[in-house]
């Protein structure tokens, strides 16, 4: 009898054991589903971040392309003036102001090219920058 107890005892010890590890692997389980869960809310909130944040830069880029593209007009308009002075300035004989315009029409070309180059730069960024803000709103939205 005392050996049917023990054999009782250790096949309810055996499937306690059992039980124990599965309560415990259950809380595992528990413990990182929660920390999926908090990571996924980290992801979310970067993800928002990112597309304020790239939003922000298609702002300050649009800002920018249009100062340069008012920079170019003011550029082409101050360089249509000094080649009016200059063909003025030309007939009258009026050498010194010749070459002050000619220096001021090659400064103006210079900033001109510039301001093409800035404005090439700044709708680079803008394509960048939607293509950053599309991607990220899709990752949202996932």
């Amino acid at each position: 009898m005392r050996g049917l107890w023990l054999g009782v005892f250790v096949i309810f010890g055996a499937l306690l054991s059992f039980g124990q590890s599965d309560a415990s692997a259950d809380r595992r389980d528990l413990h990182q589903d929660v920390k999926d869960i908090h990571h996924d809310r980290q992801d979310i909130r970067a993800d928002r971040r990112d597309v304020r944040h790239d939003e922000r830069d298609l702002n300050h880029d649009r800002v920018d392309r249009n100062q340069d593209i008012r920079g170019i007009q003011h550029d082409e308009a101050d360089i249509a003036k000094d080649r009016r002075e200059l063909r003025q300035d030309e007939r009258n004989g009026n050498r010194a102001a010749a070459a002050k315009e000619r220096a001021d029409i090659a400064r103006d070309r210079r900033d001109l090219h510039k301001d093409r180059r800035d404005l090439r730069g700044d709708q680079r960024d803008i394509r960048h920058d939607r293509r950053d803000v599309r991607y990220d709103r899709h990752d949202l939205h996932q």
